[in-house]
């Protein structure tokens, strides 16, 4: 990891996968990622930790499931949302987005349990920023 300060905008630039999660830092035992989404990543669900979200620019959806039904948490620009451990969800981004999230390193991008990864989404513990 630098020991020098991450622009977080040119980490963004210096790639174009959609959901394809970039380490820019770790923070003890947690990765600090950054990604570009547009569209539906895949219902998952992390079995042992929750997931921080922070949305960098454009505005992320999150849908989730539980007993009590489904419904939609809407992340505008600057909006932090923290999914549960053991909760299903599901994040979109219609009009594509940039966020970033925190999560223990290892963390698979599509949990412990899922549905089917549709190609457009790569199952990664996340990249590293600059190879």
């Amino acid at each position: 990891m630098s020991d020098e300060p991450i622009d977080l905008l040119t980490a963004l630039a210096s790639f174009d996968q959609l959901w394809s999660p970039r380490i820019v830092t770790r923070v003890n035992d947690y990765d600090v990622r950054v990604a570009k989404v547009a569209g539906e990543h895949v219902w998952h669900t992390h079995d042992h930790t929750d997931e921080f979200f922070l949305v960098l620019d454009g505005e992320l959806r999150i849908g989730l499931r539980d007993g009590d039904g489904e419904r939609t948490v809407v992340l505008p620009r600057g909006a932090v949302y923290v999914v549960p451990r053991g909760m299903e969800h599901r994040p979109s981004a219609p009009g594509g987005a940039s966020i970033l999230m925190f999560e223990p390193s290892g963390t698979s991008s599509v949990g412990d349990r899922h549905d089917e990864v549709p190609a457009h989404v790569d199952a990664t513990t996340g990249h590293a920023l600059w190879a």
